[in-house]
């Protein structure tokens, strides 16, 4: 029997249609909505696109934005200048900065940024506290979309055996804690782990984030495991996953690509702008 598709866009839908309700309290209450700023430096075509679906996205929910574009020659401190004027702007809740940036800012120039308003958990302070397991942590977009693919879906995390393959602070690593601060029991794998299938195969969870396309195949899944694809490659012009499609034929559930952690990825922006902007109304400091 196919698996379960943890189909993102359904379940996409139904937050912003939850995320719009909870905006139109804020604007009763606040006058204003909750408002995200989007800092690009350059121009790359991918970059533009996706800003243009933040954009379009937050708007359809009436949640706010600004576009900070910087030229893509931009140096460390206009970038840094930028985030300051940003941390300090009130009528700003939330900033994310796209990356990659360009070879001349270092990524240590995104400290600068307001732990309050970094709603997708790049900063330090926020991977600590998500280490901690603390509930004042913002943690990443992505792979807090993939957690609400789980739970959307009914898979119990608690108690389950989890495998996360890929480590990058943005989608593995963070992943890896989210899975462990619910309980389950988690191995974290990556380009250096031996005998990768043996491990896999034990995962009642898999969730796969390395940027290889069809890495994972059905050979090394576990028959019903809930299997996350957080993976994004182009190959032939075509939009394919870290994991082969075929390993529907033995997981219970599979997120697609496209269709699975993708939409959930600008969603639970949405969310953790609202969260910011919660805290920094109540002064949570």
């Amino acid at each position: 029997m196919p698996a379960e598709i943890l189909d993102g866009r359904i379940i996409a839908r139904a937050m912003r249609q939850e995320i719009a309700q909870e905006v139109e309290r804020w604007v009763q209450e606040e006058g204003q909505p909750p408002t995200l700023a989007i800092v690009q430096v350059g121009a790359d075509p991918a970059s533009n696109r996706y800003v243009q679906a933040l954009l379009a996205g937050f708007a359809a929910v009436g949640m706010g934005t600004r576009r900070e574009a910087l030229p893509s020659g931009a140096t460390a401190e206009s970038l840094t200048e930028t985030l300051q004027r940003l941390n300090a702007d009130e009528q700003v809740h939330g900033v994310i900065v796209q990356l990659p940036l360009p070879a001349q800012i270092p990524s240590t120039t995104l400290h600068a940024l307001s732990p309050l308003k970094d709603v997708d958990g790049i900063h330090p302070l926020n991977a600590g506290l998500l280490l901690q397991g603390a509930r004042e942590a913002l943690a990443p977009a992505t792979p807090l979309g993939g957690i609400e693919l789980l739970r959307r879906h009914g898979v119990a995390i608690e108690g389950r055996g989890a495998v996360v393959v890929g480590r990058s602070r943005i989608v593995g690593l963070p992943m890896a804690m989210l899975l462990l601060h619910r309980h389950a029991t988690v191995t974290l794998c990556h380009s250096r782990t031996c005998d990768l299938a043996a491990l896999t195969r034990r995962a009642e969870i898999l969730a796969v984030a390395v940027g290889q396309p069809k890495v994972i195949t059905p050979d090394m899944v576990r028959p019903g495991a809930a299997v996350i694809d957080f993976g994004i490659n182009l190959v032939d012009g075509a939009m394919v996953g870290d994991v082969d499609p075929a390993v529907s034929d033995v997981a219970g559930y599979l997120s697609p690509v496209p269709g699975g952690s993708g939409p959930m990825t600008n969603v639970m922006l949405m969310r953790n702008t609202l969260q910011a902007a919660r805290r920094q109304r109540e002064g949570v400091r």
